[in-house]
């Protein structure tokens, strides 16, 4: 063998015998910290570890509890399409500051009739309105939005339960290695179908090795000397649909946070942090339907209906109820604000990053006025002072 030969097969094995110590060096250390700490959250224990959740999720389960899932482009679709069949599951959706729990069966969208004869622009126009689309997950127990170009990894993991059981799940990344949603199974309906999902979806590689990227660098906010205010807050004062105002806020380009800051007056009150705890307990206390919506930049999560069981546990403010569990850490929150659009009032909660945490509605039947329960219930929540 010639020598050039040897040191390049040298420095292969060299390379191989690195990178295997890379990961075993992950799961020592994550063995070590779970030890230590053995209740802490694996999206806790990456951030200790200074990794994503999906790479040690991958480095320390695959080939055990872990199976890495295909991708591409319409992958995360298909399978949350096939998931329709699971039946009663557990959905969560979370974010840096909070996390949605709830159990139920995803409603199924009526099947549509096959439209013939599009023309390829008219076919492109229709695929991109179904794109964010998997089939169901709109309304009902399981309340989903999802934004697919943003999902990037799938794991299945099997793993032991409480009780002896065994917990089955499919577990979505972004191209961060952040969770983007997490699906549970709940009936024994359903396992034959989630092993079915696993083998018709499995990767054929299943390798650690997921290329994560940097998390994108947030936009740098406008200033409020370049905004147009005055405009801003009459456009703010002609909206006839709360969905109106995300486009409102892009045409302004301002943050969220910004858009409610500069907001009129007699439209926007702003409350405080710990406002969200009152506001959970009011609800439990009066028996007030809420929506909460919470999510990430893949998926939005919804809850509807009344609340009971409200305690602080585990460093967060939390809902309790059988199926259905709110967790935030609200000693994160940076500001609250009551708003005010279209004769629609909610309630938002953003972090100390300026990031969405959670939003609130009063449920209300279509065409009718909210609740005057939920009004009154929001407008006695406490004020923060802050010049505007």
């Amino acid at each position: 063998m010639k020598p050039h030969h040897r040191f390049a097969l040298a420095l292969t094995g060299a390379l191989l015998i690195s990178a295997s110590a890379g990961a075993a060096s992950l799961t020592e250390r994550y063995d070590a910290l779970r030890a230590e700490q053995p209740k802490l959250p694996l999206r806790d224990a990456a951030a200790k570890l200074n990794v994503s959740e999906a790479e040690l999720l991958a480095t320390t389960g695959l080939g055990k509890t872990v199976t890495r899932l295909q991708e591409g482009d319409n992958v995360p679709r298909e399978i949350m399409r096939r998931a329709l069949d699971l039946g009663k599951v557990m959905a969560l959706t979370r974010n840096e500051n909070g996390v949605l729990e709830r159990t139920g069966v995803a409603t199924r969208l009526k099947p549509q009739e096959e439209v013939a004869g599009l023309d390829a622009d008219k076919e492109k126009e229709r695929e991109a309105r179904l794109r964010n689309i998997a089939g169901g997950y709109l309304g009902g127990e399981i309340d989903l939005r999802f934004t697919f170009k943003n999902w990037k990894y799938a794991f299945a993991v099997v793993q032991p339960g409480k009780d002896g059981g065994v917990t089955r799940s499919l577990q979505f990344f972004d191209q961060s290695g952040n969770a983007a949603h997490k699906l549970y199974v709940k009936s024994d309906e359903g396992v034959a179908v989630f092993d079915k999902i696993v083998a018709d979806f499995r990767n054929p590689v299943q390798s650690a090795d997921l290329k994560v990227a940097a998390a994108p660098l947030k936009p740098a906010e406008k200033p409020d000397s370049a905004i147009d205010v005055k405009e801003y807050q009459m456009a703010w004062n002609e909206l006839n649909d709360v969905h109106q105002f995300n486009r409102l806020v892009t045409e302004f380009g301002m943050s969220r946070e910004q858009a409610l800051r500069l907001g009129p007056v007699d439209k926007v009150q702003r409350v405080t942090p710990q406002a969200v705890r009152q506001l959970l307990e009011e609800s439990a206390k009066q028996k007030i339907d809420i929506m909460a919506f919470l999510g990430n930049d893949a998926a939005i999560q919804i809850y509807s209906g009344k609340i009971s069981k409200v305690q602080e546990a585990g460093g967060y403010f939390n809902v309790l109820d059988p199926e259905f569990n709110l967790h935030l850490r609200d000693s994160a929150f940076q500001s609250g604000y009551v708003i005010k659009r279209a004769g629609v009032t909610s309630v938002e909660f953003f972090d100390k990053n300026g990031e969405l945490v959670v939003s609130f509605f009063g449920v209300r039947e279509r065409n009718k006025p909210q609740p005057q329960s939920w009004v009154e219930m929001t407008a006695a929540l406490p004020h923060a002072n802050a010049s505007r």
